[in-house]
């Protein structure tokens, strides 16, 4: 019995290592030892029979595949990117074992880093005959069809990799982009909306989003998006908050709770239930993060918040404190701070918010202090940094969000402006008018940015916007100096330097006000490689530096003589240099030309108050021209309206008035930088060489008056 038992713990035993040599891939030792059991208990049914499924599957595996060691060589080869000595090792192994799904799979993984698309293709539709059941086949095959741009087909791959792992978010991302390229957005949406949800920290998916988010508007509610959105928003890397902002209007326009409202107070704003409303609408958290950071481009959203605010104002002795009213007050606060106050607001509002005034610093000078809603309502009327009381408030989590952005970030602004350092004193009187109006309204307000997903080479850049070179050497250059000949608060500044990689950027202003907000976001963001400098760009040759790229949008029609400002930019410039320039178009903005006309022969200034009043009437007017003007997102913040209609100096242009400029100045069309446009002159401009025929593209708007509303937005290079 003693030997008997001795025995059973003996096989046991070697059992138990025998499936420790398994899990490690020793089958050989396995089988030793299965043998040894049998040369000491040759009547162990139980051993035989693993002994011999154990030979089968060996045998079976010898024959399919190659070792492990001679598979690791291949992949060591993949790993150190040395693609063509794998995919040549790998096909003397297909050969050599045809059934091995594995060695087809780095084949094609292979042949798809080489960019030999068909040989991928095929490597990867025999790795999943071989094994239907594997997901990663089906992904592969998935990218290299869609690298040969048979997107349906790749589509049907994704699925299938999907259908075999549900959790696949880089099948989904990739089926996203198949489905955007065939025009299905609402589809590709659905899909990238699947990627970050089983992979939060996924930014390519969510800048995906927000290319579709750019160019469509919804029809139908969708609220499976809305965590989704508030993430993006939430993002480092995204697209601009005011370039999505209409589509996101667009889908919280048709959610439930807020279609109610806005039909409502179109009613009768009067007898608004502001407790029940907005105790409501802070259940749409996408809202609130949307009027946190971006002024509303809606006048129906509009009208909604303002009568919001006036009721908010005018029941606020009668209110119950919620968490929801503090947190609706303060996202309202911001959006009023973001777009500078721009709401109308009527005189019952202006006495009441006298009132409420003179409380509150009755309240703090006995010491005591206002309570969150009252300091609430009077930042979603006027900035904290206005009230002589604010350092006395105790910033309680209530109000952190709006004191923050109403004091503690204009401090830091105004201590930034003592770093700035100054090229020459600015001297020209149009300069000196231009620098005054942004000082006072530094131009615009943001508070994100797209950030890009990754810096790019420069050649690489050039290659994506095809643009086309008099001389190719710009490519060559790694490190390029960049200069940004008026930056304002910051946007293009840092979108080119977290852009181009290894770029220094060096950029120059008017305002130290919008300097002083620039540096401030680039310190914010991490951005470490722009240097900022108050300057005229007629005085920049003083600096004796030239650069190999230069930008500057939105800037030279806004001075005395556009040409003198841009031949300073040219010598500027190292000879094969690339600049984008950004310019008014004449044909575009016509109906904006009119309407300066209007106000300049009605007397009006440029005044806020008399700004606003004009706002207000446009809005409430059913006049075409001024329905027009409402579509731009210029319109819903008070500097941009400003900029739009009020500015001090303007100048606009034709494509001729360009190509002859161009001549002078010794530069070469290189294409526009708005692909969008591009992408409908190419449809009746169907040779490749045309998006460069400046001759075309005048024919083009002429034909198409309004293409260019917002600005010629061109790169040239220097001969």
């Amino acid at each position: 019995m003693d030997y008997e038992m001795h025995a059973k713990i003996s096989v046991d035993q070697a059992l138990i290592n025998a499936k420790r040599h398994l899990k490690k891939n020793e089958t050989q030792k396995a089988m030793k030892l299965y043998q040894s059991i049998l040369v000491a208990f040759p009547k162990n049914r139980r051993v035989q029979h693993l002994l011999a499924a154990l030979k089968n599957s060996y045998i079976n595996n010898v024959v399919k595949n190659p070792t492990q060691e001679t598979y690791n060589k291949i992949i060591d080869l993949y790993k150190r990117g040395q693609y063509s000595a794998a995919i040549e090792q790998a096909k003397v192994l297909t050969k050599q074992y045809p059934e091995s799904y594995m060695t087809w799979n780095i084949l094609g993984a292979s042949a798809l880093q080489m960019g030999i698309l068909d040989q991928a293709s095929h490597a990867f539709k025999k790795t999943i005959k071989i094994k239907p059941d594997f997901s990663n086949g089906y992904y592969n095959l998935g990218v290299a069809l869609q690298g040969q741009r048979k997107l349906n087909i790749s589509i049907e791959a994704y699925n299938k990799a999907i259908s075999l792992k549900p959790d696949y978010a880089e099948a989904y991302n990739n089926m996203g982009v198949a489905l955007k390229d065939i025009g299905k957005l609402k589809e590709a949406l659905e899909a990238f909306n699947k990627t970050v949800k089983f992979r939060h920290d996924h930014i390519e998916a969510y800048n995906n989003i927000g290319i579709i988010l750019k160019s469509i508007i919804f029809k139908e509610p969708n609220p499976i998006l809305y965590n989704t959105l508030v993430s993006l928003l939430d993002q480092k890397a995204s697209e601009r908050p005011t370039d999505i902002a209409k589509s996101l209007t667009s889908l919280l326009k048709l959610d439930p709770i807020l279609k109610y409202y806005l039909q409502s107070i179109c009613k009768d704003r009067l007898k608004l239930p502001v407790h029940r409303v907005v105790t409501n609408l802070c259940e749409l958290t996408l809202l609130l993060k949307l009027i946190s950071i971006c002024p509303i481009a809606d006048t129906e959203m509009e009208y909604l918040l303002t009568s919001i605010r006036a009721s908010l104002l005018f029941e606020i002795p009668n209110l119950t404190v919620t968490p929801q009213l503090l947190k609706f007050q303060s996202a309202l606060a911001l959006q009023c701070f973001i777009n500078e106050y721009i709401f109308n607001q009527s005189e019952q509002e202006n006495k009441v918010i006298k009132e409420l005034e003179y409380l509150v610093k009755l309240t703090i000078n006995s010491n005591e202090q206002p309570s969150p809603q009252s300091i609430l309502c009077l930042a979603s009327y006027k900035p904290l940094n206005h009230y002589e009381w604010y350092n006395k408030l105790h910033v309680g989590s209530e109000i952190e969000d709006v004191f923050t952005r109403q004091v503690v970030e204009p401090q830091q602004e105004d201590d930034l402006k003592f770093e700035l350092p100054l090229l020459k004193k600015i001297n020209n009187k149009i300069s000196l008018k231009v620098r005054a109006q942004y000082e006072l309204n530094p131009y615009p307000r943001w508070v994100k940015l797209a950030i890009p997903f990754r810096p790019e080479k420069f050649s690489k850049i050039i290659d994506d916007k095809k643009l086309s070179l008099y001389n190719s050497r710009i490519r060559e250059i790694n490190a390029p100096e960049i200069l940004i000949a008026g930056c304002g608060t910051g946007q293009q500044s840092i979108e080119t330097a977290a852009l181009i990689r290894d770029s220094k950027v060096f950029a120059i202003d008017l305002s130290l006000s919008s300097l002083a907000y620039a540096k401030r976001k680039t310190k914010e963001l991490g951005i470490q490689n722009i240097e900022y400098m108050q300057a005229d760009i007629l005085e920049l040759e003083k600096l004796n530096k030239s650069f190999d790229i230069i930008e500057s949008s939105g800037v030279l029609h806004h001075m005395d003589d556009p040409f003198a400002g841009w031949q300073v930019l040219v010598n500027c410039l190292k000879p094969g240099g690339l600049m984008c320039i950004g310019l008014y178009s004449e044909l575009a903005r016509r109906h904006i030309v009119k309407l300066k006309e209007e106000i300049y022969d009605a007397g009006i200034s440029s005044k806020d108050s008399e700004m606003k009043l004009f706002r207000f009437n446009m809005i409430n007017s059913e006049k075409k021209q001024y329905k027009e003007i409402q579509d731009l997102n210029d319109f819903y913040s008070l500097s941009e309206f400003r900029d739009l209609l009020f500015h001090v100096q303007e100048h606009r242009f034709t494509i001729p008035q360009i190509k002859g400029y161009l001549s002078d100045l010794g530069l070469k069309f290189c294409g526009f930088d708005q692909e969008k446009i591009i992408s409908q002159f190419r449809l009746t401009n169907i040779n490749k060489e045309d998006i460069y025929n400046l001759d075309k593209w005048h024919v083009f708007e002429e034909a198409n008056p309004r293409t260019f509303l917002g600005m010629y937005e061109f790169w040239c290079q220097k001969i």
